[in-house]
Parts: structure tokens; sequence; C-alpha cells
């Protein structure tokens, strides 16, 4: 498992994440097996969220029960949640008030002592920067979360939380995938007027991050578009599968490895958060952390994916 030093941090982090959004109806056993089998991997970076579960805080609090942590355990670890989604709304919360509850919220369901990193979860429109200054600083200086983040959010957006916060914003979650890639597809076919690939939806917030030491969190890394369902094996992509299969068969990995490999090989050094609740399945993608694809075969990916290589 390849790993780094997180920029504006002193976490040293896997570039494969585990996702625990879909554990609220698992057993203590099953959430204990699909950790292990992530710690098996290599990977001792969590992804939570206070919104994950039928209830607030649940898949928290279901993680906390299953792993029952000594400070040992919990210090090998590092666990990220987020916050800002009022899902009974639905509507989005930055105001410090909420922030400030959520942690304490989610300090409580992890039973934890501190945050290793929180990320405001997708954009408020609402924001009042100086509101979330304020909450940072506070959960900072009482040792309640160590680093900060956001997810789904432009260039924009985070150049104006960073003119209020004086923390780094050290990561940046955003959906990618081979076929949900129109941050990588947009600058491929810059200029070409007449294809809708080089229309920009994410305001080369790819650039931006790297300009800025902002690690690209990649969620969903194998849905075909927004919960649309995976591209691998599906009908749908026939060519893609081929090329992943092919490729699967030269490094001996299973396909899911390959889909990794592709997010994985990219010079940003991004992160690719799994979602999947099957031990084995984590198990397989993980295998993609080392895989070097070469250019050629990285392009072949996205060529058969769709994408327009001019």
């Amino acid at each position: 498992m390849k790993t780094f030093t997180l920029p504006g941090t002193d976490l040293v982090v896997p570039n494969v994440v585990l996702g625990l959004m879909r554990i609220a109806d698992k057993s203590d056993d099953e959430i204990r097996t699909l950790v292990g089998a992530a710690r098996d991997s290599g990977i001792a970076f969590l992804d939570h969220a206070d919104v994950y579960g039928t209830e607030l805080h649940e898949c928290e609090r279901r993680f906390a029960e299953a792993l029952r942590l000594t400070p040992a355990d919990r210090a090998e670890l590092v666990i990220q949640t987020k916050a800002g989604i009022v899902r009974s709304g639905p509507y989005f919360d930055f105001s410090y008030e909420h922030l400030i509850e959520s942690v304490d919220g989610s300090l409580a369901a992890l039973d934890t002592d501190y945050l290793d990193i929180l990320l405001l979860h997708r954009p408020d429109a609402l924001v009042e920067p100086e509101e979330v200054a304020r909450a940072f600083d506070d959960l900072s200086s009482a040792g309640k979360v160590r680093a900060f983040g956001v997810s789904n959010q432009t260039p924009g957006q985070i150049e104006l939380l960073r003119k209020y916060v004086q923390q780094p914003i050290v990561a940046n979650q955003l959906q990618l995938s081979i076929t949900h890639a129109p941050m990588i597809a947009q600058g491929v076919a810059a200029n070409m007027l007449a294809e809708d690939q080089s229309v920009s939806r994410d305001v080369g917030i790819i650039d931006y991050c790297r300009l800025h030491d902002i690690t690209i969190q990649a969620w969903s890394p194998f849905q075909a578009g927004f919960f649309t369902g995976v591209f691998l094996d599906s009908p749908e992509y026939p060519e893609l599968n081929a090329v992943i299969e092919r490729l699967a068969a030269e490094y001996d990995v299973p396909p899911i490895a390959i889909a990794t490999a592709w997010i994985t090989r990219h010079p940003a050094r991004m992160q690719v958060v799994l979602g999947t609740t099957t031990p084995d399945r984590v198990r397989a993608a993980a295998l993609g952390s080392e895989i070097p694809l070469t250019r050629a075969q990285w392009y072949e990916l996205f060529r058969a994916a769709g994408h327009i290589v001019p």
C-alpha cells in the first residue's frame, strides 16, 4: 500500500481509504471483518460522516460499538468525518453552532477524544466563512480536530474559506471514476468548441488543488455516474471492461484493482475512497494502490470510457 504525508499535516496516510457509510445494518462481527480486511491491506484511514446511517451519527456509533478501540488502537488509525448536511431539510448548515454540535456528536458516537480530519460536507450556499473560521479555531484549540478539509467544493468556494480560516485546507473529497471524470476530461479537450467535454464543470479543481497542496479524495470510484451503478462488468461499457480485464490479466490482479489504479496513477497523488462493505472487494480494490499503469495504459482506459483524446 502506497502511503504519503498528507500535506498540511504530519499524518502518514494510504492512497486508499475505507468509507463506512453503509455499515448501519451490519453486525459487530461484519464490521470488524470489514475493517480487519482493510487493515490487512494497509488501509488505516477511515471515512465517516454524521449523516451516514438512518439516524444521525448511526454509522459512527456502530463503528465504535463494534471495534471498541483502545487508546493504542485509536492511535494507529486516521479517522475522518464530515459535518454540514441537515438531512431532514434537506439543507446545509455551516454555522458555528451546527459545526460544534456535529463534532461533539461525532466524538461521542465514535468514542474518541479527537478527529484527525473534519470535512465540510458539500458546499453551503449560505456559508458565512467567519463562522466556519471561528468553529475551526475553537475545535483546533480544544484538541477536538487536528486538520480540516472540504468536499465537492470549487476553487472559488475554497478561496473564500481560505480568506478567513487560519488552518490549511488539507483535502477536497470529489466524485471521480474512469467514467465520471469531468475534472480531468475537460482539460484534455480544452479549446474544442464543438465538444461537450470541453465545457468546464469543475473550474479547474484538480490544478487548483495541486497548486495549493489539497489532497483530492475520490469518492464513488467505481460508479458510472451519480449513483447510477458501477461500470465494472456493466453491459453499457463493453469496450472499457475489455481493456480493464486485459490489464487485470497482465498485472495479475482483479479488475477492480485496475479501476483503483487509474486514479492512484494520477500525479496529483489522490486517495481512493472505497464504499463497499464486502471484505473481498476491499482487498481486491486495495491491490490497485501500487499498480504502475503506463501513460499508454492510463489513456487507453480513458478513451475506452468514452472520453476524447484529441
